[in-house]
Formats: C-alpha cells, sequence, structure tokens
C-alpha cells in the first residue's frame, strides 16, 4: 500500500513461516516503489510458471536434474562396403533386362573392341544400396548403380569376366562389364548378396500381414534372377578349374 511516501509489502518470514507486514517511509515517491516491485514480482511468476509448465513436458523430477549424466548423441552406422579392385571393360545398351546371350554378346565386344592396356582399372564398392564405379587413378566416380534397379547379372563365358544389367529407364538398360583376377567369383557373389539383402529389406519393410505371405523372391523377381546366374556362374567357373585340373600332368 501507498500513501505519498510510504510503503509497505507483506511476506512469509523464511524462519517462522509466518506473514509479516513490513512498512517505509520514504525520501522518494512511494509509487515508483511499488511499480517497480510489481515488476519485479510479475517476471518471477512468469518465470516460475515458464519453468513448471517445461518441467511437466519433460516429466522430470527438479530435485533429480543435476543427477542426469550428459549423453552424446549417438553416431550412425557406418555401411557395410566390399571393395574390389577389377578392370571396367565399359558399358553397351542392351535391348533386353536379363539375359546371359546379352551378357555374352556385350562382354565378347568390348574384349574384341580395346586391347587390355586400354581398360580402365577401378574400385567396385559394393554396398547394400548402391554399386559404385570408382577410378583408381583419379577417384572419379564413373558410375554409381541403385542395387534396387539391377535386373541381370552373371559371370561370362571366361571366367574373369563380369557384367550386369542396370534398368536406367522405361526401355533403357546398359550391361557394365568387368575383367576380375583371378576370377569373377568374389564380385559376382558379393553384389548377388547385395541384392539378396536389398530383397529381405523390401520384405521387412512391408506390414507382417503381408510379408508372411511372401516367404521368398518370385519366379521372375530380380533377386532370383540374379542368384539363378550366379550359381551358373560360379559352376561354370568350378568346372573351368576341374577341366584345367585334369589336363594337369
Amino acid at each position: 500500500m501507498t500513501f505519498n511516501q510510504d510503503f509497505a509489502y507483506v511476506a512469509r518470514d523464511k524462519l517462522t513461516h509466518v506473514l509479516k507486514c513490513h512498512v517505509f517511509r520514504c525520501d522518494t515517491p512511494a509509487k515508483n516503489i511499488a511499480t517497480s516491485m510489481h515488476d519485479i514480482c510479475s517476471k518471477i511468476m512468469a518465470q516460475r510458471k515458464s519453468s513448471k509448465s517445461s518441467l511437466n513436458r519433460l516429466n522430470t523430477d527438479p530435485s533429480k536434474l543435476a543427477d542426469i549424466p550428459f549423453q552424446e548423441f549417438p553416431a550412425p552406422k557406418n555401411e557395410l562396403v566390399q571393395r574390389f579392385q577389377v578392370c571396367y571393360l565399359g558399358n553397351v545398351p542392351v535391348a533386353k533386362p536379363v539375359g546371359m546371350d546379352l551378357v555374352n554378346v556385350a562382354l565378347d565386344t568390348a574384349m574384341n573392341s580395346k586391347v587390355k592396356e586400354e581398360w580402365t582399372s577401378v574400385t567396385v564398392n559394393v554396398a547394400s544400396a548402391t554399386l559404385t564405379i570408382i577410378t583408381a587413378e583419379t577417384e572419379e566416380v564413373l558410375s554409381e548403380c541403385r542395387v534396387r534397379f539391377l535386373s541381370f547379372m552373371g559371370v561370362g563365358k571366361d571366367v574373369h569376366t563380369f557384367a550386369f544389367i542396370m534398368a536406367e529407364g522405361p526401355g533403357d538398360f546398359i550391361c557394365h562389364m568387368f575383367w576380375c583376377e583371378p576370377n569373377a567369383a568374389s564380385l559376382s557373389e558379393a553384389v548377388q548378396a547385395a541384392c539378396m539383402l536389398r530383397y529381405q529389406k523390401c520384405l521387412d519393410a512391408r506390414p507382417p500381414s503381408t510379408s508372411s505371405c511372401l516367404p521368398g523372391p518370385p519366379a521372375d523377381s530380380v533377386a532370383r534372377r540374379v542368384g539363378s546366374s550366379v550359381k551358373k556362374g560360379v559352376q561354370s567357373l568350378l568346372g573351368s578349374f576341374k577341366r584345367s585340373g585334369s589336363q594337369t600332368p
């Protein structure tokens, strides 16, 4: 309350918890002091209200805030990538998305059109989502292929050769070709594993009611075609080893 230069306020005593009235005679107009104190009290009440609402949202006991340990945000997990040092024979458009005959024709054309010194040394990075072809000398990305668009793959007549077909767009298919040492088995199996993993991720993303009805890849699926082509390529590879072994004296 204020009367000219008289000012008073009521507060609870910290020790006795009894309400007490404090009265002052002021040298300056008491109205100014009362206004200033009112503003300070309003700010304090607003801060308390804001703090209380924040604590309610966090559902945290204020007395235990100091006990919460600091935790760093977990770093993202890096995707597993397999790297293969091979020679890139190039890429050519093909008429269909599948077919070992297409792959063999493309490989024969690439082998006959360039000498070995003209092949490009590259690193093929095989991940579950992408196949990346990078030049070994300049580390330039020649091509980045999405595994989901891989339609066919296979080991050629020569066990060192390997190729896969990518669907670039409607009716647009590109065959990428490689020469591998000592053979194409490791690269072909890695690409096959990436395709199967991609297919499994698609199954896991489906609702349980639909994924339970899909125990394996359909007969004409990319995953089954890739698995079949790799199996034939590896069998051909093993057969060539057996033939060469039988000819050894």
